[in-house]
């Protein structure tokens, strides 16, 4: 089985400020949520756990599967997408002089506007690579495997692995916190 975990609230998302690859820990409400993750979920199997090295991800997946005994792996190809030079603007989901807003919007239509943004395809790459190294041949096993990660990462496997077009890909997001399970 694979499941997949989106990171829990960091003060930037109480602040509705674009993250991306900025390295902001969790709140104190995040932390919160995840201890009730790791209540919630404590029952369900894993044999490891991959995650992304931005603190607010691996915090989580400390907390979630504390005294679990279950490996966690980093790796940058979980890193949530880059906002470039968006990082840090507020409300950006609904700011009309934000150039990443299309992305919120109609993805389909988003072409990497800023210095320092990543494209979709860029992400997609990355992501896709991972599924293909590590995913796949591990489900192939039978392992039941945990990745935490971000909203548009997150976003991106779910859409490749559920082959969904890319107008479709925030269709499918999870709460922080929550588990999906994906296959």
């Amino acid at each position: 089985m694979l499941y997949i975990m989106r990171h829990g609230k960091t003060e930037w998302n109480d602040k509705h400020k674009l993250q991306g690859r900025t390295d902001i820990p969790l709140s104190d409400t995040g932390r919160a949520m995840a201890e009730h993750a790791g209540r919630e979920y404590k029952d369900i199997h894993f044999d490891v756990c991959y995650c992304s090295p931005l603190v607010r991800a691996k915090e989580t997946a400390e907390i979630v599967l504390k005294d679990r005994n279950i490996p966690i792996i980093l790796d940058e190809r979980l890193i949530e997408m880059s906002f470039g030079v968006c990082e840090g603007i507020e409300n950006s989901f609904e700011n009309p002089d934000c150039p990443i807003r299309v992305l919120f919007h109609e993805p389909e239509k988003y072409t990497t506007p800023v210095e320092g943004a990543e494209s979709l395809e860029e992400l997609y790459a990355r992501v896709g690579e991972f599924i293909r190294e590590i995913i796949t041949p591990q489900l192939k096993q039978g392992k039941d495997i945990l990745i935490v990660g971000h909203g548009a990462m997150n976003s991106s496997m779910i859409c490749q692995m559920k082959e969904l077009p890319i107008e479709r890909f925030w269709s499918n997001g999870i709460d922080q916190c929550k588990l999906m399970r994906l296959c």
